[in-house]
């Protein structure tokens, strides 16, 4: 909140550059919020993903897992006031390719009783087509 106060004496005192790049820095922060919380989202949408597939089963937990992942991952990128949203899907499907590996590394951990270690849960899955699975669930208009 430093940076509202900040903010306001700037203009207050009519010193318009400090306050445009206050706003900038601000801009900046709230944007960085928000990948990092669609990050957060795409590692347990991944995670759940990468267990369907290995598994070649589902269940109702994995589902709702995976809804509340888009669902919130939608939300967060919505930009409410102007629409729009504050991320591409090119800038989408960048953050997905780097949340894969953390979500690897869970879902060894969960499927088959963690039997299997990352490299060979790597082997018996497809990421390309898991990513494309969460870049496509959270561009879908359905929610």
């Amino acid at each position: 909140m430093e940076e509202i106060y900040e903010l306001r004496k700037a203009l207050e005192e009519h010193r318009y550059a400090d306050a445009f790049i206050l706003i900038e820095e601000m801009e900046e922060m709230s944007r960085e919020d928000k990948i990092n919380k669609i990050d957060s989202y795409a590692v347990i949408l991944l995670l759940h993903l990468i267990k369907q597939e290995a598994e070649h089963r589902t269940t109702r937990s994995w589902d709702l897992s995976v809804y509340h992942a888009v669902r919130r991952t939608k939300r967060t990128n919505k930009r409410r006031k102007v629409g729009g949203v504050y991320l591409s899907s090119l800038e989408l499907q960048k953050i997905i390719a780097e949340a894969y590996p953390p979500a690897l590394k869970m879902a060894a951990l969960e499927t088959f009783e963690g039997q299997y270690t990352e490299d060979q849960l790597a082997k018996q899955v497809n990421r390309e087509t898991i990513e494309q699975r969460a870049l496509d669930e959270i561009l879908s208009e359905s929610d």
